[in-house]
């Protein structure tokens, strides 16, 4: 039976990038969502400091460390392929993304499982208020294929994550509806490197209208 695509990048040795050269951490941005809590406004075309959310969430995972970035796209995708602008990132289409977010994980991981990524780092378009430092701190914490990493809120796990390319099958395997990777974390709380990033970032999400005073005009 051949590979799978997860099974071909984990049996990718450590080594196959230049001597010296920093293992790649990927950026994974999920932003298919509707926004059906905000009467179908698709959470990537919201705007914030004259940028959209999917722009400045992809800027933020580049500036952070991450290469490459792949985002993951559903609700009105031809319209966020049109209107933003994300040099630099492989868009990633799913068709399922009404399913909930765990279809658009397997998406993503399936779509970096052909790279050369020892790991991910995860981060959701409607998190405006995490920046590159709390990204760059995320990345900072990967140590092996193996590696398991959460930004800390004052000692809460939030975003970003951070998921070693070993730990991609089982990951996929158990995101399933709206859950994401929330079970898979929860039965290895042991296994998470805590990385505090509450003085750097604000882990608010833009899930109701009432979320929308998080959005700022342009300076």
């Amino acid at each position: 039976m051949a590979a799978t695509p997860y099974e071909r990048n984990r049996s990718r040795p450590s080594g196959d990038r230049p001597a010296g050269t920093r293992p790649a951490v990927a950026g994974l941005l999920l932003a298919a969502g509707g926004g059906r809590r905000l009467g179908g406004r698709p959470k990537a075309l919201l705007a914030h400091r004259g940028a959209l959310l999917v722009e400045r969430a992809a800027g933020v995972l580049h500036a952070g460390g991450c290469d490459p970035v792949h985002v993951v796209l559903g609700a009105s995708s031809e319209e966020v392929r049109r209107r933003a602008e994300l040099p630099g990132c492989v868009l990633v289409d799913n068709r399922g993304w009404a399913d909930g977010m765990g279809s658009s994980l397997r998406a993503g991981l399936t779509s970096l499982a052909a790279t050369d990524a020892r790991a991910v780092v995860v981060l959701l378009v409607d998190q405006p208020g995490i920046g590159a430092e709390a990204v760059a701190r995320v990345v900072a914490a990967y140590r092996s294929a193996d590696s398991l990493a959460s930004a800390a809120y004052d000692g809460k796990r939030g975003h970003p994550v951070l998921f070693g390319c070993h730990r991609w099958v089982e990951i996929a395997a158990d995101a399933r509806g709206d859950r994401g990777a929330r079970g898979y974390l929860a039965d290895r709380e042991s296994d998470i490197t805590l990385v505090e990033c509450g003085d750097v970032a604000r882990a608010y999400d833009i899930d109701t209208e009432e979320d929308l005073r998080h959005l700022e005009p342009p300076a």
